[in-house]
């Protein structure tokens, strides 16, 4: 059901293929594969698989989920009050939902949860770890510990130095594949210490962006359970915490994705009685990272300042995009030139 609220031929209260927009687009229903519940049996291994591998045939084979609902089976996100927290390339913030409540502007995606007849809401930043990546490869001789070194060394802040973490366009809340990244309110007194707490902070604030839409849609996201590369910093679990003024705990399992896809074919298989009940087997670190009182009231006055930049820059990001945007006619040009030196140097 995950993977397939994707495909936007879903009707998701029905959780089955939407007739209405399979006419409208001319699909035949019988172009499309059945759909499962998560952690339905989907099929079961043959024989000659069996054989192959090794292993008994008649194993069951669970429906799975997608990545990311995936990996919220395995932080035990599965009732109302928790959300998961991923840092990777990208960055995602993932909600458990009771009922199906979509965003009407569209800014977060809802989809089928890979519970059974549950669904989720979900925000993803496209540079998370990505930015810092960016940024580590732009100083050219900084590894993430010392980056996270560097932005420790600076308060809460980073100066009155805000970074918007573009790079590579936006999706939530923006959807906007022109906008671009910027560090906002440079001064003389700021070093490269200011900068990495910028990148790192500017990615909190992105994903916070997705906490506050699912605040309005009427999520109370009480712990967040951070998951992904990011989790196993601790400066990365309090400025999450800070920022979002909630407490983030860690998984003591790493393998979100895969662990929840093993939990939902314990399912499948019968080991477990629902995902609820697999769900009971997902352990917490014994550290819960608490928000600290006095930063996150200073992190909500940089994140409102932080909200006003993209509707104020918007136009300008446009109009950059499109002036850095090379002229088709002087590639196709330049691409003949390219060929016609290549054949003049060529050997005989």
């Amino acid at each position: 059901m995950s993977d397939a609220s994707g495909t936007l031929l879903l009707d998701l209260k029905t959780r089955s293929w939407s007739a209405e927009i399979l006419d409208a687009l001319e699909i035949d229903p019988q172009w499309l594969p059945s759909v499962f519940e998560s952690s339905a049996q989907a099929g079961e291994v043959s024989r000659a698989t069996a054989s192959e591998l090794g292993l008994g045939s008649g194993i069951p084979v669970a429906a799975g989920g997608g990545d990311n609902a995936a990996a919220a089976v395995g932080n035990g996100v599965v009732r109302p009050g928790l959300a998961s927290c991923s840092i990777g390339t990208s960055g995602v913030l993932f909600a458990h939902a009771d009922t199906l409540t979509p965003d009407p502007s569209g800014r977060l995606h809802t989809f089928c949860h890979a519970v059974p007849d549950r669904y989720h809401q979900m925000g993803v930043t496209l540079a998370a770890g990505g930015a810092l990546q960016w940024w580590r490869d732009v100083l050219g001789r900084h590894g993430y510990d010392e980056l996270t070194e560097l932005a420790a060394s600076v308060p809460p802040g980073a100066g009155g130095l805000l970074f918007l973490p573009y790079l590579t366009g936006e999706r939530t809340p923006h959807m906007d594949p022109r906008a671009r990244a910027m560090f906002v309110g440079l001064c003389s007194r700021h070093g490269m210490a200011h900068m990495t707490r910028a990148v790192f902070e500017g990615v909190a604030f992105s994903l916070r962006d997705s906490l506050e839409i699912m605040k309005e849609l009427g999520l109370d996201v009480a712990q967040i359970r951070i998951t992904g590369g990011g989790a196993r910093s601790p400066f990365w679990r309090q400025l999450l915490a800070d920022v979002f003024a909630r407490p983030t705990v860690r998984t003591v399992a790493d393998e979100g994705p895969a662990y929840g896809a093993a939990l939902l074919a314990g399912v499948a298989a019968g080991v477990f009685g629902s995902v609820e009940e697999a769900c009971g087997v997902v352990r917490l670190g014994a550290e819960e990272t608490e928000p600290d009182a006095g930063r996150a009231r200073l992190y909500d006055d940089y994140y409102a300042a932080y909200t006003r930049l993209y509707p104020a820059t918007r136009a300008s990001m446009h109009e950059l995009s499109e002036l850095a945007a090379p002229d088709p006619r002087t590639t196709q040009e330049s691409a003949r030139s390219s060929v016609a030196g290549r054949r003049r140097r060529a050997p005989p």
